[in-house]
């Protein structure tokens, strides 16, 4: 699942459109969108995006052994 998608659904299941999100993340929708399409997403910006819809953002890796690298 791509990070728009990701973010899209968070949108819905938390009754906010994308423009209103990018608004009171400080952005234009246009930027904001932009950097979606382009996958250009910062983490710093996933983190504010949980923030603001009331979720929390991981971001870590896997190793087989079920190592989990943070």
């Amino acid at each position: 699942m791509t990070t728009l998608e990701q973010i899209k659904i968070l949108c819905l299941r938390s009754n906010i459109s994308i423009s209103e999100l990018a608004r009171r993340m400080g952005q234009s929708p246009q930027n904001f969108n932009a950097k979606l399409k382009r996958g250009t997403v910062s983490t710093k910006e996933l983190i504010l995006i949980g923030k603001i819809l009331n979720a929390t953002f991981e971001q870590y890796f896997v190793l087989k052994n079920g190592e989990i690298i943070k």
